[in-house]
């Protein structure tokens, strides 16, 4: 299998989202997960592919829920029922990105090899919330101070680390 790397925006209290909506608005961030996630294969959570007003472009999206009555009239989706199954969609892909909720980044924390993590340097009332990292599981590879700016609501940082081999 290849490289599984989850990407996410975190708050200071691992707030991610509420009532199936992000918290925040970060431009920057937004052309980030898009440079990133373009051309690949991306899984998440069948509440956060319902938070899409349409699937993302130039992305295959593989949607895990328990329903398995639950269809999409898109070309570019699958659905699973596991994240077993995802995986073995992608089993063959160099990359594939987990994007969320946070369910779904719970479950899958254990098997991914790079977290590309946004801290948002606030605290936010949510639903939704990342799992806490074991820092004896991830080393800090990065990081790239982004302050508030016109376009920006808040400081954020971009941070990527990398799984430690035990």
């Amino acid at each position: 299998m290849g490289k599984i790397t989850l990407i996410a925006a975190v708050a200071e209290n691992n707030a991610i989202g509420k009532d199936n909506d992000l918290l925040w608005h970060l431009p920057d961030d937004f052309k980030r997960f898009k440079s990133m996630t373009t051309g690949h294969m991306i899984i998440m959570g069948r509440k956060t592919f319902e938070s899409f007003p349409k699937p993302l472009p130039n992305r295959h999206h593989i949607i895990i829920t328990r329903d398995k009555s639950y269809r999409v009239d898109y070309p570019n989706c699958t659905i699973v029922n596991s994240l077993a199954d995802a995986f073995a969609i992608v089993a063959n892909e160099n990359l594939s990105y987990i994007i969320g909720g946070g369910e779904i980044y719970t479950l899958a924390l254990p098997f991914c090899d790079i977290l590309e993590i946004t801290r948002v340097h606030e605290k936010y009332e949510a639903d939704a919330f990342f799992p806490a990292l074991n820092p004896s599981e991830w080393k800090l590879d990065r990081e790239e101070y982004h302050a508030k700016d016109d376009k920006h609501a808040v400081d954020f940082t971009y941070r990527t680390y990398i799984k430690l081999k035990n």
